[in-house]
């Protein structure tokens, strides 16, 4: 063989040796995919997509859901948050060695975190926060040094914070807070130089809060509330963050010109009985032999006086400080009284240090749903049970560009002036989530607070195959708006498939549904409606109120999906009487409203009844029911979409109508129930 065919035969092995090698690799990815996926969802029914056989990495929907795939065809990013996953996490996540991102928040995962992890030396992003996760943080985590935002926060982990955390020079956000955490703040926190946001609060922590963590240069926000901690609090830190620290409820903290801290004494520096494993700064001259915080020596005079002298110090500038601050609050609360950290301030002082076992408990109030500048998707009581995702102002910027008009999926119909704000946009997620972000000005809010904030709660507990979720919320009150944050329904509205003509069909993702897909639609809509309807445990009965096309989403397999759900609950009167007359105006309106003036459970078996019609006809406009009742039990073939060019079944068709006629009936008690609809659909 000559030297050019040797070297091509040497590259060519060299290459089938690298396509087995990569094609092995893969083969493991998808192993350690399947026992993750069994171990998240020891059911099996949470997960279906995640089976053998399949590509992970497939794309148009054909992979695993909630798995992203780099260039290379690894798997980089699992985000299964609120997904209501009850199993554990396993030691097989770390067969996924290019994972960047990890997004198992807002679930019920029980069980520890496994010391595996620290394999994922790629791995960016942790969220493992609000689940039931116990036992300790492991310290090999300290190893993986790409982290950069850690989230384990509203879990129920307990032992120490370990030292080697300190080692995560890449991180910026630690979140630790609503655990059971005991032990001293770590001094090697004060090794990270991109942290910009430390929660600790909200356990029980005890010691003193080191010196270090005031040298941090990007520290932006410290929050070790409702702990133990004692000691002095180091003046340059309380400096430093100001409005973005936040130690209420840790009755034996000291300090200069912090309001609810009481000054210092010379006890507070140097206490023999306190344990100070990192102190403030301050520490004693002399230890007894063998070490330890109980064997120390009492200090000699020369120290003693000393500590008189910086107390004395400490007292006078005590003083001065506490004129300035009576100065400032007093001036703060004439200027404006609202801003996120004095609300906390003022929650901390009206909770007045709540017991251990009510600290996971948060105010439902609106105004506590002030959301900070920076990332921090747990606040409220509707996060905390794993209801929403709680998504800052700056997140739903980003995600929507801005609230790019290219992002603009729609505006609500009526409503004059407040159009604009009343506008749906899609937005992509930091963790590579899709969602639909609808944008509502305060003036479409409801007022009262508690009830808007009862209507929130029965949006988040709906959830259904058929009726689009609620997955996050927003306040900000800087901007006067608030934020719904849903599933993103790849297909659009079922409207846009309605007065389709022969030539259009296919364009701009427009086409002639095929039959089969039309009843899968119309049992799909009627599964969603029941559920609206029905009463089950921690759900009462909803009416819906505007159902049409437009509020009928479809996802990549054309699965139907009803939006818009309770959203009467959340606005204003006189918003939901302007959809109210779009509906009217497009034919949903039950013709009993405009005698009775209210709506019911028949009102929205009318709007199905319109929707089966147009799914039937294919048109937006359809006959009246008296015209189609006089067809009935003849043919019905006039009625059926021309496009679909007699590939239909008559019976079918004949068996829709008929549905179609007793739902729109003017009488409104001669309707079926929707539990009477799913009976007679079933026969199809």
């Amino acid at each position: 063989m000559s030297p050019a065919g040797l070297a091509a035969a040497l590259s060519l092995l060299v290459l089938s040796s690298l396509s087995l090698r990569a094609r092995a690799a893969d083969d493991g990815e998808v192993r350690a995919l399947l026992a993750l996926g069994a171990a998240l969802d020891p059911t099996g029914r949470l997960l279906p997509s995640w089976t053998p056989g399949r590509d992970p990495c497939a794309p148009g929907g054909g992979g695993f859901e909630g798995v992203a795939c780099d260039a290379r065809g690894a798997v980089a990013n699992v985000s299964l948050q609120g997904k209501r996953l009850a199993g554990t996490l396993p030691p097989a996540v770390a067969g996924l060695p290019a994972l960047t991102g990890l997004y198992l928040h807002y679930n019920a995962l029980r069980g520890g975190v496994p010391r595996e992890l620290a394999a994922l030396g790629n791995l960016t992003d942790l969220y493992l926060d609000v689940n039931g996760l116990s036992g300790p943080i492991p310290p090999e985590i300290g190893a993986m040094a790409s982290l950069q935002v850690v989230q384990l926060c509203y879990n129920q982990l307990t032992g120490s914070i370990p030292t080697q955390l300190g080692n995560l020079t890449r991180l910026t956000v630690l979140a630790l807070q609503s655990n059971r955490l005991t032990g001293a703040i770590p001094a090697s926190l004060g090794n990270l130089p991109l942290l910009a946001r430390l929660d600790l609060s909200f356990n029980n922590l005890f010691g003193s809060i080191p010196v270090r963590l005031a040298q941090l240069p990007r520290l932006a926000a410290l929050d070790v509330r409702n702990n133990s901690l004692t000691g002095s609090v180091p003046a340059e830190l309380a400096a430093k963050l100001q409005a973005g620290f936040q130690y209420g409820n840790n009755s034996d903290l000291c300090g200069a010109g912090l309001p609810a801290l009481r000054p210092c004494t010379p006890a507070d520096l140097i206490d023999p009985d306190r344990p100070q494993p990192f102190s403030a700064g301050i520490s004693p001259d002399v230890t007894a032999p063998g070490g330890g915080g109980r064997g120390r020596v009492p200090p000699s005079t020369k120290a003693l006086a000393a500590v008189v002298a910086v107390a004395v110090a400490l007292l006078a500038a005590t003083a001065l400080g506490l004129l300035a601050l009576s100065w400032r609050r007093w001036r703060g609360r004439r200027v404006d009284g609202g801003s996120p950290a004095g609300a906390a301030e003022l929650a901390a002082a009206k909770a007045a240090a709540p017991p251990a076992s009510a600290r996971k408990s948060a105010s439902s109030a609106l105004a506590s749903l002030e959301y900070s500048n920076a990332w921090d998707p747990v606040a409220g009581a509707l996060a905390q049970q794993g209801l929403l995702l709680r998504v800052s102002t700056e997140e739903v910027e980003s995600a929507t560009r801005y609230f790019s008009e290219l992002n603009l999926l729609g505006r609500r119909r009526g409503g004059g002036g407040m159009n604009k704000a009343a506008a749906t946009y899609r937005g992509t997620l930091r963790d590579g989530t899709a969602v639909a972000v609808r944008r509502l000005g305060k003036t479409c809010c409801r007022q009262e607070e508690a009830e808007f904030l009862r209507g929130l709660r029965m949006i988040a507990e709906l959830r259904h195959d058929n009726v689009v979720a609620l997955r996050g919320f927003c306040v900000s009150r800087a901007r006067g708006e608030c934020f719904l944050v849903y599933d993103f329904v790849p297909n659009g509205s079922l409207s846009q498939f309605l007065d389709i003509d022969a030539g259009d069909d296919g364009g701009s993702g427009r086409r002639v549904l095929e039959w089969s897909t039309r009843i899968s639609i119309i049992k799909g809509i009627a599964r969603g409606i029941e559920y609206l309807h029905s009463t089950r445990p921690g759900k009462p009965a909803l009416v819906h109120q505007n159902i049409s096309a437009d509020k009928v989403l479809l996802d990549y397999t054309f699965r139907p999906l009803i939006s818009g759900c309770g959203l009467h609950k959340l606005l204003v009167d006189d918003l939901v009487f302007s959809t109210l007359k779009a509906s009217a105006a497009m034919g949903y309106l039950a013709p009993e409203y405009t005698t009775v003036g209210r709506l019911s459970e028949k009102s929205d078996v009318y709007a199905f009844g319109v929707i089966v019609l147009q799914v039937l006809t294919g048109r937006s406009k359809v006959a009246t029911t008296t015209a189609m009742a006089a067809q009935l039990p003849g043919d019905v073939g006039e009625l059926v979409d021309g496009n679909l060019q007699g590939n239909y079944s008559a019976a079918e068709a004949a068996m829709l109508a008929k549905v179609a006629v007793a739902c729109t009936s003017e009488d409104p008690d001669h309707r079926p129930t929707m539990e009477e609809v799913l009976q007679e659909l079933g026969t199809i």
